[in-house]
């Protein structure tokens, strides 16, 4: 089943954007989100065009989302690169540790951009991001983000744009830690399947041509289906293209294109 896409309009959004993607005239995209079926309530899928800098923000995990009243599952957020302009960077975590205090000042005087750590990726990276994690995401990218599905998001510093920040919330979630890039980096294998996240509230895969016998058996249950080259076929008939994203019941369900590329994902609570 395609899930339904709609299209977001944020300040730091594009109005060209990558194939197969076309953004209305005159709208800055920076989100598609496709919503998320009742099946699967707790597990979006999106894209994101950044054509300025984003917030630098963090989001809080489940047990502060539920004392704070503000969800049920706080947001962590796993990052897939399809496209890098040269010199594009994701700012993840910082350089030194950090304290709350030295964090509220660094944030109120800008000087927190500074202070963190930001890589260059390129297309087929990627980056696990857990809850309390201080990100921020440059200009020039492309990407495919799956996450819990919970909006809640505190910024600490926007570039002194004119939107509502969040520094007293925030600083009560964020790490002012160093990212660990080992446990939570890595990379599409350009042949084969691969896990490209662990310990995080969902399961993340990259199939690579036909799913073999060990990634059907784990993936029996409901999934999300993200294509990123090639067309899919869920239950026999429906197509799925690039660009666009689908439920199906299980992996068993879906034809993958023998030289397709594709990102396969589920909660958790499925597997565990």
């Amino acid at each position: 089943m395609l899930l339904e896409p709609k299209v977001i309009e944020k300040v730091w959004g594009r109005d060209v954007l990558p194939a197969p993607f076309v953004a209305p005239d005159g709208v800055r995209v920076g989100e598609i989100w496709f919503d998320p079926t009742p099946d699967m309530p707790d597990l979006m899928v999106k894209y994101l065009f950044t054509g300025e800098k984003l917030s630098v923000q963090c989001h809080p995990d489940a047990a502060q989302a539920l004392a704070s009243g503000l969800g049920r599952t706080g947001k962590a957020e796993c990052w897939v690169v399809v496209d890098a302009a040269p010199g594009a960077t994701l700012g993840i975590g910082f350089d030194a540790p950090l304290n709350a205090d030295a964090m509220r000042a660094a944030a109120l005087d800008g000087s927190i951009e500074d202070l963190m750590t930001w890589h260059t990726p390129t297309a087929g990276d990627v980056f696990y991001i857990p809850a309390g994690t201080v990100h921020a995401i440059g200009p020039g990218l492309a990407i495919v983000e799956v996450q819990q599905n919970e909006d809640i998001t505190f910024r600490l510093y926007d570039y002194g744009r004119d939107r509502q920040l969040h520094l007293d919330e925030g600083l009560k979630v964020a790490k002012g830690e160093v990212y660990n890039l080992a446990a939570h980096r890595t990379t599409v294998p350009a042949s084969g399947h691969a896990s490209l996240v662990e310990d995080a509230p969902f399961r993340l895969d990259f199939v690579n041509g036909i799913p073999d016998d060990a990634l059907l058996y784990s993936y029996a249950e409901p999934l999300l289906v993200v294509p990123l080259s090639g067309e899919l076929v869920i239950s026999g008939d429906e197509v799925v293209r690039p660009g666009e994203c689908a439920y199906a019941t299980d992996l068993a369900s879906v034809v993958f294109a023998p030289e397709g590329k594709a990102l396969v994902t589920s909660p958790k609570s499925y597997t565990s």
